[in-house]
């Protein structure tokens, strides 16, 4: 078998930004870096995306009227931070009692709403 390029297959796995999941993970990475937080990898599931070097826990959300499927009408914007019992990953356990887990909310949304032309970097 030959040796697998990780830049190849990056492209083919992770280049669709419209995706939802991928959008969200691109949307975090975007604070992280204007926060100066890449230093720690990030943690999938925890109860917060990042956490600054003061300690800070920032949740992180996206939204975008287009989606990597064919639609109808635009989809609407929304954010939930809503209470829940958030999944701590240090100790891999779940919240007794349903709270905020992250002290900030950033919300991005992908402002686009034409496909022809999306630049996935506004």
């Amino acid at each position: 078998m030959e040796e697998i390029n990780a830049n190849e297959f990056w492209q083919w796995a992770y280049s669709d930004f419209l995706s939802n999941a991928l959008r969200g993970v691109l949307a975090e990475y975007i604070v992280a870096r204007a926060l100066g937080c890449t230093q720690r990898p990030r943690v999938e599931w925890d109860a917060y995306d990042l956490r600054t070097d003061a300690g800070l826990k920032i949740e992180v959300k996206s939204a975008a009227y287009l989606q990597s499927w064919q639609q109808k009408r635009l989809s609407p914007i929304r954010f939930d931070i809503g209470l829940k019992r958030g999944w701590d990953a240090e100790t891999n356990v779940n919240a007794l009692q349903a709270s905020r887990s992250a002290d900030v909310y950033v919300f991005c949304v992908f402002k686009t709403q034409e496909r022809a032309g999306t630049n996935h970097r506004e």
